[in-house]
């Protein structure tokens, strides 16, 4: 991995060179442009709850991965880590996949991924990823709580927040997911805060992260717990990522609130999907009809209607 990355930064540095004296009148400015996104923030974004580096070495990832893993949501987390530089150094993170067995895992659009390590032999991580997959076995989840004794973070991206909640270890704390599992995530586990609206939700050792891109931001804000703000901004400038998500963790204001769902366009009110008024499965409860789109999503509503109301209503 090493040997790719110093690759990366010398093809930067040799397609560079020749239009430096070009180049620099464009590339000030929109350096600039994003430290001043950046300063637009609040004091009060900035982190508060810092992770201390290692002295020496590098900080190492792991990658939960199994059949049906979201390629998005570990790929975008993985190049933020492996993007991030401080001077000559590009190895301050680094990151490998883990699975039950290093059998390839098939991910999302059909991506065969062979895993660097099983669950058995697999370094101890201090930062673990969990993305979006399949229903977790037994030996996974064990291995996330085990391994997450000694990590420094764990973290989920969009429903991977399901498999984290499995282990125990978001009881009693404030989590996120992908909007259209908000509902699904706070019926499945009410001993978990369901945040609408947040692009992540950190909770020191443990953080979930919204959807899909949002694992992006997560990342960037670990960058940015370890080394600061400023090799943050720098990496996700490289990246040429210009989104300021990662700065404000309740900054998903586009799914704080339900969209609204009426007789002509109905949406199921557990995953948010708009539905066939004619063909779709109904509920009656309290005087107002429940359309939905699926039988599980209906069977998870009268299983506790009450408090599935009472979360829409914050919502």
């Amino acid at each position: 991995m090493t040997s790719n990355r110093l690759t990366r930064r010398e093809l930067l540095r040799a397609s560079g060179a020749a239009s430096l004296a070009a180049a620099l009148p464009f590339s000030l400015p929109a350096a600039q442009a994003q430290q001043s996104g950046a300063k637009k923030v609040s004091a009060a974004a900035a982190v508060s709850n810092p992770l201390k580096p290692p002295a020496e070495g590098s900080i190492p990832v792991a990658f939960l991965i199994s059949d049906g893993a979201v390629v998005i949501d570990f790929a975008g987390p993985w190049e933020v880590f492996e993007n991030v530089m401080i001077g000559n150094r590009m190895d301050l993170f680094q990151c490998y996949t883990v699975a039950e067995t290093t059998k390839p895992v098939r991910a999302s659009g059909g991506m065969q991924i062979v895993p660097n390590y099983t669950l058995a032999n697999a370094p101890q991580p201090k930062i673990i990823v969990i993305p979006a997959q399949g229903e977790p076995t037994k030996p996974m989840l064990d291995w996330i709580r085990n391994s997450s004794r000694a990590a420094d973070l764990t973290m989920s991206v969009c429903t991977g927040a399901f498999v984290l909640a499995q282990t125990g270890l978001l009881a009693g704390k404030s989590a996120t997911t992908h909007h259209g599992a908000l509902m699904s995530l706070q019926a499945s586990y009410p001993d978990i805060h369901v945040k609408r609206g947040a692009r992540f939700v950190d909770e020191n050792n443990l953080a979930t992260a919204a959807g899909l891109s949002s694992g992006i931001d997560l990342a960037l804000h670990v960058v940015e717990r370890y080394y600061g703000r400023d090799v943050a901004t720098e990496t996700a400038y490289n990246l040429e990522y210009q989104g300021l998500g990662w700065m404000n963790a309740n900054s998903n204001t586009a799914y704080a609130k339900l969209r609204v769902s009426t007789e002509q366009h109905p949406r199921c009110p557990i995953c948010d999907m708009e539905v066939e008024p004619a063909t779709a499965l109904t509920t009656r409860y309290q005087g107002k009809t429940y359309r939905f789109c699926s039988a599980d999503h209906k069977q998870q509503f009268d299983s506790n209607p009450q408090a599935i109301v009472e979360f829409l209503k914050q919502g």
